[in-house]
């Protein structure tokens, strides 16, 4: 009888508790060992996500500090998913595009987060979308520096800094532009900014570039609440916030069934349209 070779690349499977998600986890792990593949769920080469895009950022901050060595794959079981690349009857597909699979990645940029504290500590987050920052009972004051430059006084609910995949999400839903993800830049967007004759903002999203960096430094020394993409922290006496593109980036397979950007953004907002 002649032993098949393990392929020699580790994948770990992660999926949302539906029960299709948990069908689809246990048909494409045995798919996955039938075809001599190794699950390996701390020190694996690809992350296959199944369920919808939360599931891929949950995948992404799992392995946030492994992002050079690790590229991922989505798996849609649900309504609407912009990172995914397979569906989850095309199971097959998936398995015989690992098996051809020569390491070709496509890469996107990474959001870094620096939250500066007054006792000196210093929070460090990546988002893969976007990080929010509210106050949680009233008015948000906060100063908006860009590139050392003091830009603004910003007061309404909040301020959301977001990569060009995440201008697709809450950026969007903001106002915000949509930025394809090889323009490795930042948008800052405003939540609800308070504008009259006294106090003024922009009042429009800003693009800005990779080599700069945006400063928020709030004027009130109470709590603010902080989202980084699907986690949310609460802080008291922030000093200042910065944002900068990460030195790393998220991997995703590269195959055959990788949507280009566009299609994703056609098919999650404008579906097909009558001629």
């Amino acid at each position: 009888m002649i032993q098949m070779k393990n392929t020699g690349k580790r994948i770990d499977l992660i999926a949302n508790r539906k029960p299709q998600s948990q069908r689809v986890l246990y048909e494409l792990r045995d798919r996955l060992k039938r075809n001599q593949f190794i699950l390996n769920d701390t020190n694996p080469d690809i992350v296959i996500s199944i369920g919808g895009d939360g599931m891929l950022l949950s995948a992404f901050h799992k392995y946030e500090n492994q992002l050079d060595k690790v590229r991922f794959i989505g798996v849609h079981t649900g309504h609407l998913g912009f990172y995914t690349d397979y569906r989850d009857f095309e199971l097959d597909k998936l398995v015989t595009n690992l098996q051809l699979d020569t390491g070709a990645r496509v890469s996107y940029p990474v959001l870094n987060v620096k939250v500066f504290l007054e006792n000196g500590e210093v929070k460090i987050f990546r988002a893969l979308n976007e990080a929010s920052i509210r106050r949680s009972d009233r008015t948000m004051v906060a100063d908006v520096v860009i590139n050392g430059v003091h830009f603004e006084r910003f007061r309404g609910d909040g301020l959301t800094v977001s990569t060009p995949t995440g201008s697709t999400a809450y950026n969007k839903s903001l106002g915000g532009a949509v930025l394809h993800p090889t323009i490795e830049a930042l948008q800052l967007t405003e939540i609800a900014s308070l504008n009259n004759r006294v106090y003024r903002t922009l009042g429009s999203s800003i693009i800005v570039p990779k080599k700069d960096k945006i400063e928020l430094i709030p004027t009130r020394n109470d709590y603010h609440t902080i989202s980084v993409d699907n986690s949310v922290y609460s802080f008291r006496n922030i000093e200042r916030i910065e944002y900068q593109i990460d030195h790393h980036k998220i991997h995703f397979v590269a195959s055959p069934s990788h949507t280009s950007f566009w299609n994703r953004v056609k098919d999650a907002f404008i579906g097909e349209v009558d001629e």
